[in-house]
């Protein structure tokens, strides 16, 4: 136990020094760690001084804490936008850079104290098995922070993709670009509707002039946006749709030819704005 005790010390007296190392010692070509701006490094410097602060605390034999005193770290630190951006790759190798400087000072430590070898072993076990399982909970975390961002920026996405935009006070636009998939026409049914009803409009342009190709799901939810608008009291004019959709429209059984349509944009800004 003394020993236990003596080595818990001489790690808390040399965290400075274990710090100066690490960040001497990183990859310094990549990610977070390549960055030569003070403030980003003197931030790192003390994440990483965050991170040996509980680690000498999991190794203290008076507190007995497992890893979950790593917890407020590694949730902050995954989330910072810096590690984001850094390969998980390039952190997972600091992690263990940090691990090497340990078992260094371990040996060193075991070697001038002359601890016996079980118990040196003891030590290395309690250190690898630590280090292990906050790389894998720091992983884990990063995945979880990525997939949200990923989340995020998809809506973001979707809702760029189906902007509704005020023409007047009761008029709007719905301009279609691009391919649109399921999951867009589920966001557009959902988007257009709370946004016509928030700008309380009565007339909608849906242009679809910048739609190339149009499956069965896609059109028969954009002839539920339809008729769920005119729930709403919402009249609807699709403009600038394509032959070759109408074709597979017709072919397809929706009815679109019930709805008012107009051959550009123009035409339908002109039949009821300028009517």
């Amino acid at each position: 136990m003394q020993y236990q005790q003596d080595l818990h010390q001489h790690y808390l007296e040399n965290i400075d020094q274990i710090v100066d190392e690490w960040y001497s010692a990183a990859d310094k070509t990549s990610g977070v760690y390549a960055s030569e701006d003070p403030d980003v490094i003197a931030k790192l410097k003390q994440q990483n001084r965050g991170f040996h602060e509980r680690f000498c605390e999991v190794l203290n034999p008076d507190t007995d804490l497992s890893c979950n005193a790593f917890e407020d770290w590694v949730i902050s630190t995954a989330r910072d936008d810096r590690h984001l951006n850094t390969p998980i790759e390039i952190v997972v190798q600091e992690f263990h850079r940090n691990q090497e400087i340990y078992l260094h000072i371990l040996r060193e430590f075991c070697d001038a104290k002359d601890v016996d070898a079980q118990t040196a072993l003891d030590y290395y076990k309690k250190i690898t098995e630590s280090f292990n399982e906050v790389i894998v909970w720091f992983i884990r975390e990063s995945a979880k922070q990525s997939e949200f961002q990923l989340k995020a920026q998809q809506d973001l996405i979707l809702e760029l993709s189906t902007p509704v935009i005020s023409l007047t006070p009761t008029v709007a636009l719905l301009p279609l670009v691009g391919d649109i998939d399921t999951n867009r026409a589920q966001y557009m049914m959902d988007n257009v509707l709370h946004s016509c009803s928030k700008l309380e409009v009565d007339h909608l342009f849906i242009d679809m002039s910048g739609v190339v190709v149009i499956d069965t799901m896609v059109a028969q939810r954009i002839f539920s946006i339809i008729e769920a608008l005119k729930l709403l009291g919402v009249e609807t004019i699709i403009s600038g749709m394509r032959p070759e959709i109408a074709q597979t429209s017709t072919q397809l059984g929706i009815p679109f030819g019930k709805i008012k349509t107009t051959n550009s944009l123009k035409d339908a800004v002109e039949k009821i704005l300028f009517q």
